[in-house]
C-alpha cells in the first residue's frame, strides 16, 4: 500500500513505527534501518511503515544535478514490502516540504498528520527548512508528544561504511559485483519496452529496449543481465547499455537481448539486473564485426551467467 505524505494516516495504520530515511537503493544499510522498525513494531504489535522521499530532495536543490537514481518508486514499494512493511509513506519533496520547520516536522506532520508512535532512522538523518533538525531534536521534540525515536548507526563491510555513493561509484566503474554485494541484489532497471530501430533485430538479436530515465548511469558497456518478466519468468541475456556508436545518431538506451526468447514484450514493465560488465561500447567499422564481436558477447554472458 502506498500513502501519501500529504494525507492524515487514518485507521488501522495510525500509531505505527515508522522507518524514516529516503532509502534510495535500499541497500543492507537502509535494510537495518528497516528490520529496527519491524522487530520494534512486532514486539509493540503495531503497524510499520516505511517512508521515502520522491522527488529526492536533491532534485529539488539542484535541479540540473545529472540521474542518480537507484530505484524507482515502484521498486522501493516492492522491496519495502517484501522486508515487511504494511505500507509506503511517500513525501513528495517540494518547496513545501522543504520550507517546513523541524518543530512543524516533528509535531504537525510525524504526529499530528501520520500518527506515528516511533521512528527509526540513521544516525545522519536530517530534517526541516536548511536540515536544521537532526536525530537528538527529533527525540527531544518527540518525547513530550509521546513520540519515541530509535537511530541506527552506520552499517559497514570488511571496507568501510556502506552507503547509495560507493554503490554509484562501483556501477559507474563497471564493478556491478560490489554492487550487487552492498544492495544485496544485482542493480536493476525497470521500465515499459519500447519501440527501437529495430537493428538488433535486423542483425539477428532482438532487443527489449527501456529508456534509462532518471536512473544512475552505469559504465556504458555490455553486460551480462537476467530479465524478470510481468509473469515472474526470468530469463537470460546480453544488453548494451549506452548511446550505441555504432548506429547513427546516437540514442541513450538500455537494450537487453535475451537467449532462446522470441516473445514480443512491447508496452510491458520488465526489470533488467545487471551482473556482470563484460566490455565498454566500441564503434565498428561494419556491421559484419559488430556481429562476430556480438556472438562472442552473448557466449561471454551465457558462461558468466551459467
Amino acid at each position: 500500500m502506498r500513502l501519501s505524505g500529504q494525507n492524515r494516516i487514518e485507521g488501522d495504520l495510525r500509531g505505527a513505527i515508522i522507518a524514516l530515511g529516503n532509502f534510495d537503493g535500499f541497500h543492507k544499510g537502509h535494510q537495518v534501518v528497516a528490520q529496527t522498525a519491524i522487530d520494534w513494531a512486532r514486539v509493540e504489535q503495531r503497524p510499520v511503515i516505511i517512508a521515502t522521499f520522491d522527488p529526492h530532495p536533491v532534485r529539488h536543490f539542484q535541479p540540473d544535478a545529472a540521474p542518480f537514481r537507484l530505484t524507482t518508486l515502484d521498486q522501493r514499494e516492492h522491496l519495502f514490502t517484501q522486508a515487511g512493511a504494511d505500507a509506503m509513506l511517500v513525501f513528495e519533496f517540494g518547496a513545501e516540504l522543504a520550507g517546513t520547520s523541524a518543530e512543524d516536522f516533528v509535531e504537525e506532520l510525524l504526529v499530528n498528520r501520520f500518527g506515528a508512535a516511533g521512528i527509526v532512522t540513521g544516525e545522519d538523518f536530517t530534517f526541516g527548512k536548511g536540515r536544521a533538525g537532526n536525530v537528538a531534536l527529533m527525540t527531544e521534540l518527540g518525547a513530550p508528544l509521546g513520540l519515541r525515536t530509535k537511530a541506527v548507526g552506520p552499517v559497514s563491510d570488511s571496507v568501510e561504511t556502506i552507503s547509495s555513493s560507493r554503490i554509484r561509484a562501483a556501477l559507474q566503474a563497471g564493478d556491478c559485483e560490489t554492487a550487487t554485494q552492498l544492495l544485496t541484489r544485482p542493480f536493476a532497471i525497470s521500465g515499459p519496452v519500447i519501440h527501437g530501430d529495430k537493428n538488433g533485430r535486423k542483425l539477428g538479436y532482438p532487443t527489449a529496449n527501456i529508456d534509462i530515465g532518471q536512473y544512475l548511469r552505469p559504465r556504458y558497456g555490455i553486460y551480462a543481465v537476467k530479465g524478470r518478466l510481468p509473469d515472474g519468468r526470468v530469463v537470460k541475456g546480453a544488453a548494451n547499455l549506452g548511446i550505441r556508436p555504432t548506429f547513427d545518431p546516437p540514442k541513450e538506451l538500455l537494450e537487453p537481448y535475451f537467449f532462446d526468447f522470441a516473445e514480443d514484450l512491447y508496452g510491458q514493465v520488465i526489470e533488467v539486473e545487471l551482473h556482470h560488465f563484460l566490455r565498454g561500447e566500441a564503434k565498428f567499422d561494419d556491421l559484419d564485426s559488430l556481429m562476430v564481436q556480438m556472438a562472442k558477447d552473448c557466449a561471454e554472458a551465457k558462461e558468466r551467467l551459467a
